[in-house]
């Protein structure tokens, strides 16, 4: 068996075990990077750690901790409230609320597993309590996050532009960036229509914690209706109003939310106005507001995205022992060799979206789209589109509650039958997986973008 056959075999166990076993793929990968590297590649300990992305290591540490300390001091709470305020307490807009916040999150560089625990938990109170649709609600915060997550400073940005540009690729980090946009944003339009949204519509606007004017059963402010005669009654005050979860209390603008919220809106500037790099960005300003404030802040560090940390780093220091054996090389021929490069994009975009749905968004583009360079290379298939549909196609299956940001929603819905709940997210998981990567090929491989 030759050398690059084992290393790939030995990435496929790499999968299985953390999809079976709920074992960190980082760690594993790292595992595999050190038995491949010295035992099949020959290489020492510098041969394997050339792989290791410092730069992205110290993005990942910075933003997560900076995002840590917002949601420690109240400031993401007080952006969802201000957000809902801002629509008026429409039950149609809050999926929509929902959907534009944990993008904006994602966008500024939250990692999408930390937008979802953000908003997830909130948004789906609010889903309880105004009877909206868990499923829509959820779909809506996980499409929200990967709407947002190809923006040139989000950590999945980061990453595909990286790998773009090291290899010498054309590359666009707008055409990335909208390309998730839309996708997203069309899905979740979908949803919102075969989920109960123009109900939604018909409904009349919500009061926060219910503390002002009177309710019913649906959570709907009283007022006049329509009688069976043509006139106007007055809606009676209902005898029986059915217990939901309160919404969380709203958060003031303390010095400290301003403060973080003045943060967030410089880490923007920096790195969009100044290039300035955005992990030494987002660590900078959150010593600054630790040291400002270390109570708010005190548990930050520990909370940082440790596991996202070693999953990002153990899969690219293994793909970085790929390339210095020449797997990257080997494989993507492989895939050129099929003869038909229509047909042998497609197939890719549906192993992203297949071992995505049931492992880590991250772990399989950082695996997926380097094996997939050489194949690039020849020029036969447009690289931005490529690139762009690859991207895609492993990141919109997050829905899956196999996946990250499927179980993060399927575990903050409250008062639902879980299993049930469980069993929505999988067969909708599973139509994303079956359409999605079709759609994306033929809309963005297919016309040859780039």
């Amino acid at each position: 068996m030759s050398p690059e056959l084992v290393s790939i075999l030995v990435l496929a166990v790499v999968f299985v075990i953390a999809t079976t076993r709920s074992v960190n793929m980082g760690a594993l990968a790292f595992a595999a990077a050190f038995g491949v590297g010295t035992l099949v590649a020959d290489l020492d300990a510098d041969g394997v750690f050339a792989g290791f992305p410092g730069d992205l290591f110290v993005v990942l540490v910075g933003v997560t901790y900076l995002f840590a300390i917002a949601r420690a001091n109240g400031t993401t709470d007080w952006l969802v409230h201000a957000a809902v305020r801002l629509v008026r307490g429409r039950v149609a807009l809050i999926p929509w609320v929902m959907f534009a916040l944990t993008g904006a999150l994602t966008a500024i560089g939250a990692v999408s597993p930390a937008a979802v625990a953000i908003v997830a938990p909130i948004a789906l109170s609010f889903a309880a309590r105004y009877r909206i649709s868990p499923l829509l609600m959820g779909a809506m915060v996980v499409h929200g996050a990967q709407a947002g997550g190809f923006s040139p400073i989000s950590i999945y940005g980061s990453i595909v532009n990286g790998i773009v540009e090291r290899e010498k690729l054309p590359g666009s980090e707008i055409t990335l960036f909208l390309a998730s946009l839309l996708v997203n944003l069309a899905i979740a339009a979908v949803v919102f229509v075969v989920c109960g949204g123009p109900r939604l519509w018909r409904q009349g606007a919500v009061t926060e914690g219910g503390d002002s004017g009177s309710t019913d059963a649906s959570g709907i402010t009283g007022g006049s209706r329509k009688g069976s005669g043509g006139g106007t009654r007055t809606a009676p005050a209902p005898t029986a109003v059915a217990t939901r979860p309160d919404a969380p209390a709203a958060v003031a603008l303390t010095a400290p939310v301003l403060a973080t919220l003045v943060s967030l809106a410089a880490l923007v500037v920096a790195v969009l106005g100044f290039d300035l790099d955005a992990g030494l960005t987002a660590i900078t300003l959150a010593v600054v507001l630790s040291t400002a404030w270390p109570d708010d802040s005190r548990r930050a560090v520990s909370e940082i995205a440790w596991p996202t940390v070693l999953l990002i780093c153990g899969v690219l220091t293994y793909v970085g022992v790929l390339d210095e054996m020449g797997t990257i090389t080997w494989a993507g021929e492989g895939v050129g060799g099929i003869g038909v490069p229509l047909l042998a994009a497609v197939l890719l975009c549906y192993i992203g979206a297949i071992v995505s749905a049931f492992a880590s968004s991250v772990g399989i583009m950082g695996a997926l789209i380097p094996l997939a360079v050489p194949f690039l290379a020849q020029g036969e298939i447009g690289a931005v589109g490529m690139v762009a549909a690859l991207a895609v196609s492993a990141t919109v299956v997050d829905v899956s509650p196999f996946s990250t940001n499927g179980a993060l929603v399927l575990a903050a819905a409250p008062d639902v039958d879980r299993e049930r709940f469980f069993r929505q997210l999988m067969a909708y998981g599973g139509i994303v997986v079956a359409a999605v990567p079709a759609v994306v090929w033929l809309v963005m491989v297919v016309p040859g973008w780039g």
